[in-house]
């Protein structure tokens, strides 16, 4: 069989790994499945996709059944904080443990009848190279080495509000949500896809304002008479007003919001691109239908003639921003709701397996009432 279709998983953390999971299984089920080409991922979407070019998701879902936070991000002791970033980041050696060794998975890969594209945030200090490129990497299972494409795999999905960038190959390279976190485009410049199967998770932000910080407020008030002590009480009322008043109460709820708006901007732009894609060209060919007819009708005895030049203009007009085709896509969009699971927390309450499984069934069942839509219709 042909394999015409494309696969694109967004970012979305531990809550997007185990949707997608759920979303991946369904499609597993379906006629679509054996005519899988190509998936494209960022962040949890390039270990999910990882593991589905492989066919193991069942491996993926009794990894992620298992999982606890400490096996993800790892908070540091308070002191390494400016230097090493909040959490170390414990995510490669857990998948090397339990799922195998990731340069070997990329070498099976790169020998598979699927191709895996993983996208990733530069952020080399370099002559400039990178601007050219928009900071943002692609890594292929098929035509980067092995070393690279691993590294490109767990460098996608480090999240760097919490850790350190990891090197890939000669670049320096972390989250890739921050430039591409939904990589929708790459598979409408793919060559051969005829459909395209998307999953995109919609987050919710964890809160990070200043009620911990009237807490710490409180306690110090029982040491009024220190000048140092004082002062502090006094910046930290002032961080209390600030988020009163809508502002961010300290740096790291600055940090936060920014996060939230370089995410969820570059997703929503890769959306408006398709759409746009899409409508111009349908647009285009409604046009060239509309030209040619007239031509033909008012053409009189030359009518045909000119109909044929006005198509052959219309074959040599080269439109780079539109490509050559319409490609139908099947989209989903869901989000953890209450059941989110945080990742990154200083302090973290286990993860309870009856939220993962939920979160896996709702993953799937977003698929599922997709497929049923599209037959009733």
């Amino acid at each position: 069989m042909d394999r015409d279709v494309a696969v694109v998983l967004s970012g979305g953390a531990v809550n997007g790994v185990l949707m997608e999971l759920g979303f991946l299984e369904r499609l597993r089920e379906s006629e679509l499945w054996p005519r899988i080409g190509w998936f494209y991922g960022a962040s949890a979407g390039a270990l999910t996709g990882t593991m589905a070019a492989l066919d193991r998701l069942d491996e993926l879902e009794e990894f992620m059944l298992r999982l606890q936070p400490d096996d993800t991000f790892r908070p540091h002791s308070l002191w390494r904080l400016p230097l090493l970033g909040s959490h170390d980041y414990r995510l490669p050696e857990t998948v090397a443990e339990r799922l195998g060794d990731v340069v070997a998975m990329a070498r099976e890969l790169a020998d598979g009848p699927i191709e895996v594209g993983v996208s990733v945030t530069d952020v080399s200090e370099d002559d400039g190279r990178a601007g050219a490129r928009a900071y943002e990497l692609l890594y292929s299972s098929r035509t980067s080495p092995p070393e690279e494409f691993a590294q490109a795999v767990l460098a996608s999905a480090a999240v760097s509000a919490l850790v350190l960038p990891l090197r890939v190959g000669d670049r320096v390279a972390t989250d890739g949500g921050w430039v591409r976190n939904f990589p929708l485009g790459h598979a409408y410049d793919q060559p051969g896809v005829e459909l395209i199967v998307s999953f995109r998770y919609e987050p919710t932000y964890p809160s990070f304002g200043a009620g911990w910080l009237a807490r710490v407020r409180r306690r110090l008030e029982r040491f009024p008479r220190i000048p140092p002590v004082r002062a502090l009480i006094d910046e930290l009322a002032s961080a209390e007003e600030r988020e009163a008043r809508g502002e961010p109460a300290h740096w790291g709820d600055m940090i936060a919001r920014l996060t939230r708006v370089a995410v969820q901007q570059n997703t929503v732009l890769e959306e408006r691109v398709a759409r746009d894609k899409d409508a111009s060209l349908a647009a285009l060919h409604a046009l060239r239908e509309d030209v040619e007819r007239i031509v033909r009708r008012e053409g009189g005895r030359r009518g045909g003639r000119v109909a044929a030049a006005v198509a052959s203009r219309f074959e040599a007009a080269d439109f780079p921003f539109l490509g050559d085709r319409i490609v139908p896509r099947i989209s989903v969009v869901g989000g953890a709701g209450e059941l989110s699971l945080e990742a990154g927390l200083r302090s973290q309450s286990p993860w309870d397996e009856g939220a993962k499984r939920e979160l896996i069934a709702r993953g799937y069942a977003l698929l599922d009432d997709c497929f049923a839509g599209r037959a009733a219709a």
